[in-house]
């Protein structure tokens, strides 16, 4: 069997079943443990959890700093990226041209293979854009497509996959045939693939939807036409992705001038700008807080991995048999396959460049609320990832580059672990030592600094909210004319309610997921409504 297929235990059989169905447990077993022990300990040992309480508020204050020191290099990285004109300097790439102002890691780089010291050019390559669809309206998918149309890159290198599913019926067919009418002759090829409903052993999702369409598009147009495998770049959007322009040229110049193109995924920023002004507060200030974490990561591009809209070499996506089809994290997932596929020789390179996405907006404001927790708890279903990455790294231990696998497989558990905790211990288990420690607490000299300590510390980490606040209100468009100007004050007050959006659609939800896990009651793909 491939293993490097397997979407959940069920799909094995015997041991392997037996230990995958244990790892598939862990997230939520780790993250359960840390906070049952430290309920039943504030009762026992509620001296204890008080000094556990305030080293984690250090611990809490010190990372909140060291974040926001990324966040500023980060927002700093950004803005040059986007003030560059990448069309000319793509033009201008030669053979035997100098690289400027990129910084590259690798091993062994006088080694590396650069396609642009093999004289192949930015018109060399073909742009294969797939946009998955189900029941979006035709104003989104429009929107998506002319960006890409309006890029300052030709879009006769282009190619565009729209790939929409049976069950939608025909109303979604009609949505993309009137899409094709619009743009079709605008495009090298404007191709759209239907993903037929119930195929046995697929989960229903964008993964399945997206893996149909590439393959259908590789038999009818790729193969017969002699399209070069080696010359072709992938980038698969969220039908809501709108493009800056000159992404393009973007992904083109790193793409050919990256060390190893073919073993890497090109990470842009998302940015949740399209419905900002529109959206709820909870809702902004949630894809804001998902905006930094990206932002922050690509300045970390050693821990980084592929998140919703992104991009990759065909030739890396044929070689490993394109995306999952059982799978709910389809856009993780796929570097994980390939990081395993290629022993541990894969990477994300980011471009520091934003791409504009919808954030979460339902028809009032209960419905949203609902479904920005529903969002949360399906980004949080990525931890399925963790025991497929650790039953892997394991089943081919002697062929993989053990430092990296195990560095991954860290940064996952940590990451996962903190995202359903760290915020729960702050908020709640901060408090269970005076409220289940009793006499034996309340007696103490610390029962009485404990609620001091903590709230300078927090205090002191307030300097992360308020220039979370500051580089928000920097990134933001500008606003439509019937939006007051007031609104950019309120969205700059609006992050004194963090506290209360990182428990409720963070730590919950994350919690919920990997519990979901650990009892193997699997979930299915969820829709996110898009509304504008």
């Amino acid at each position: 069997m491939n293993y490097l297929k397997v979407g959940k235990a069920t799909e094995l059989q015997g041991k392997n079943r037996f230990y995958y169905r244990l790892l598939e447990m862990l997230p939520g077993f780790l993250s359960w443990s840390t906070l049952l022990i430290l309920i039943i300990l504030s009762y026992f040992q509620p001296i204890w959890v008080a000094y556990f309480i305030i080293a984690f508020d250090i611990y809490w204050l010190l990372l909140v700093l060291y974040l926001a020191l990324h966040l500023i290099a980060a927002y700093k990285k950004l803005k040059h990226t986007k003030l560059q004109d990448w069309e000319k300097l793509s033009r201008e790439l030669k053979a035997d041209s100098k690289i400027v102002g990129e910084e590259y890691l690798v091993k062994n780089k006088d080694k590396a293979q650069y396609l642009y010291k093999e004289g192949v050019s930015w018109s060399d390559l073909t742009h294969l854009v797939v946009l998955p669809t189900c029941n979006e309206s035709l104003e989104i998918i429009k929107t998506t497509v002319s960006a890409i149309y309006q890029d300052s890159y030709p879009s006769q290198n282009m190619a565009i996959v729209l790939a929409i599913e049976e069950r939608a019926g025909e109303k979604a067919l009609a949505r993309a045939r009137q899409v094709a009418k619009e743009f079709g002759g605008a495009f090298k090829k404007f191709f759209i693939s239907v993903h037929p409903d119930n195929i046995e052993g697929e989960l229903k999702g964008k993964g399945a939807n997206q893996a149909w369409a590439i393959k259908d598009f590789k038999k009818q147009i790729i193969d017969p036409q002699g399209w070069d495998y080696d010359k072709m770049v992938v980038s698969v959007f969220d039908i809501d992705t709108v493009i800056t322009r000159g992404y393009f040229f973007r992904l083109s110049y790193k793409f050919l001038t990256t060390p190893d193109p073919y073993y890497a995924s090109y990470q842009p920023v998302p940015v949740y700008h399209n419905n900002i002004w529109q959206a709820p507060f909870f809702a902004r200030i949630a894809a804001t807080s998902n905006t930094f974490w990206q932002m922050m990561q690509q300045i970390r591009s050693e821990s980084l991995a592929t998140y919703s809209s992104h991009s990759m070499s065909f030739k890396a996506l044929n070689d490993i048999g394109f995306w999952s089809t059982t799978m709910v994290s389809e856009d993780s997932r796929i570097f994980w396959h390939c990081l395993l596929y290629y022993k541990g020789r894969y990477r994300v390179e980011p471009l520091h460049f934003p791409v504009s996405m919808d954030a979460t907006m339902d028809e009032n404001f209960l419905k949203t609320a609902k479904s920005l927790y529903k969002q949360q708890r399906r980004w949080a279903w990525g931890s399925e990832n963790i025991p497929y990455l650790i039953f892997n790294t394991f089943k081919n231990w002697k062929s993989l580059d053990k430092k990296t696998m195990l560095f991954h497989i860290f940064v996952q558990l940590y990451g996962f672990h903190s995202w359903a905790t760290n915020a729960l211990i702050i908020a709640v288990i901060g408090w269970m030592p005076l409220w289940l420690g009793g006499e034996r607490f309340t007696s103490t000299v610390l029962s009485g600094n404990l609620p001091e300590i903590t709230t300078l510390l927090m205090n002191l980490a307030m300097v992360g909210l308020i220039l979370s606040a500051i580089i928000s209100t920097l990134l933001l468009p500008s606003p439509p004319f019937k939006i007051k100007k007031i609104k950019k004050l309120q969205v700059v007050v609006e992050w004194i309610f963090i506290p209360v959006v990182i428990v409720l659609f963070g730590a919950i939800p994350a919690l919920e997921a990997q519990t979901r896990l650990l009892l193997g009651k699997y979930m299915g793909f969820w829709v996110t409504p898009k509304k504008r």
